[in-house]
């Protein structure tokens, strides 16, 4: 089945196509090299480019408070590297048992860390930097962008007739702004992977790359979840079984280790997760900033839980009660929404949790801009709020209006997710289904 042309398939795309020389001819072969894959790519090299640009006022100072939230520049990679031991060349988890230098991020992630600060230690004995934080941003940036890289194209080739649909993680205005604030990346790139090696029939290797995002992240439990859900519709639970089985093993396989040589090391990350309160951009958070009362945590705790397994239960109930089994795009979707929206805390990069997961979930650009916006709107905010957030005589955005960005993002997201529910109500409203030959792609986790 030949490409879809997203200005005869995107009403967006296509008001606006006249900027780049009007709609592609009904009988045009375009140019051969220019292949949709070289195409996103290179946009994926502008997008992050820019945002690497806009970094640079803050890159240019290391950092330094109050302009690294007033320029909306915050990074966790430069002081992670002298805070966490890097620096010193303490090993993660495994060198050196202080509070001060344990990692609280999952494994993989902390392995990306030992390994850019490798390569930064070699980069100083080279070129001698007075400031190697600032080379250890550097060197994670760059292979942040190739991971970025193989989530763009992992997708390019996961609905094979809709390359373009990578697009819009390309230029995808949170990923412009926000992919270099931690190491995120990671996980969105191994979900990406297992849902490309899904698209192939291969359930096996689907389990490792799920276990792999377990390892670099916590919200892809929300996508094994979906699995699970999916498998409701399904005759066949010994397959759905198996997945999370391998998905399982694979964390385990990875995680025993660190856990076995250094518990209080790798655990730190965990109980970071259980032991602390409302934190910005939640929910909780918000209702604290406008009055509200400041629940304990053992209460949040069962807060967040209970909110978010009533969100699965009743994505469940969605998904039984669909005339045709939902795509498993849309069911993760919706509750790594649900997922990201009951937790005790949103940083701004948790948005590109949901990124991909929108483009293969609905791919329109009307949508998708006006969900980025309400995310845009809040990611400017929590930097302006923290900028004067207990500072005397500082300015900043004040609590009350931080409280109101928050409700902007939780109901952007809930929009989006709300038009996705109506495609998996409509099916015949699904622009994938109705586009791609293979009626069944991405239909339940046994394609």
């Amino acid at each position: 089945m030949s490409a879809v042309i997203p200005s005869h398939d995107d009403p967006v795309i296509a008001a606006n196509a006249e900027i780049i020389g009007g709609p592609m001819g009904k009988y045009s072969r375009g140019n051969p090299w220019w292949s949709p894959l070289r195409v996103i790519v290179l946009l994926t090299a502008l997008g992050y480019a820019v945002g690497y640009w806009l970094d640079s006022a803050c890159r240019s100072t290391s950092w330094a408070s109050p302009e690294r939230y007033e320029h909306l520049c915050y990074t966790d990679i430069h002081p992670f590297f002298s805070l966490k031991g890097l620096f010193e060349g303490i090993f993660p988890y495994l060198g050196d048992a202080k509070p001060e230098h344990m990692v609280d991020a999952p494994v993989l992630v902390g392995l990306f860390m030992e390994f850019s600060a490798r390569i930064t230690s070699v980069m100083n004995g080279i070129w001698p930097s007075d400031d190697q934080a600032v080379q250890f941003y550097d060197v994670t940036a760059v292979l942040l962008f190739l991971v970025l890289l193989i989530l763009v194209i992992t997708t390019v080739n996961t609905v094979s007739n809709r390359p373009w649909d990578a697009a819009m993680i390309a230029l995808a205005p949170m990923m412009v702004l926000a992919a270099t604030i931690s190491w995120d990346l990671i996980a969105l790139a191994f979900v990406a992977l297992a849902f490309w090696t899904q698209s192939k029939r291969k359930n096996v290797a689907t389990g490792i790359f799920l276990g792999l995002a377990l390892c670099s992240a916590s919200y892809p439990i929300a996508v094994v979840i979906a699995v699970a859900v999916i498998g409701l519709r399904s005759d066949d639970w010994n397959r759905i079984a198996n997945l999370i089985g391998v998905t399982a093993l694979t964390w385990f396989v990875i995680n025993l280790p660190f856990a076995i040589a250094n518990y209080d090391g790798w655990v730190v990350i965990y109980r970071h997760q259980i032991e602390t309160g409302a934190e910005l951009g939640s929910v909780w958070f918000a209702l604290i900033q406008l009055g509200g009362p400041t629940l304990s945590t053992p209460l949040l705790n069962a807060a967040s839980v209970l909110v978010f397994l009533a969100a699965v239960a009743v994505v469940a109930a969605i998904t039984v009660r669909a005339l045709t089994t939902p795509r498993l795009a849309q069911v993760a979707f919706l509750l790594v929404a649900a997922f990201a929206l009951t937790a005790k805390g949103f940083a701004p990069q948790f948005s590109l949790w949901l990124i991909p997961l929108a483009v293969l979930a609905r791919p329109r650009w009307r949508d998708f801009l006006i969900w980025q916006a309400c995310e845009v709107t809040y990611f400017i905010a929590v930097w302006w709020f923290l900028a004067g957030y207990n500072v005397e005589g500082a300015k900043g955005l004040t609590p009350q209006w931080y409280a109101v960005a928050i409700f902007v993002h939780i109901a952007g997201t809930l929009y989006f997710a709300y038009r996705v529910i109506q495609d998996i109500n409509k099916p015949e409203a699904d622009v994938v289904r109705k586009t791609t030959r293979d009626q069944v792609l991405h239909q339940s986790v046994m394609l």
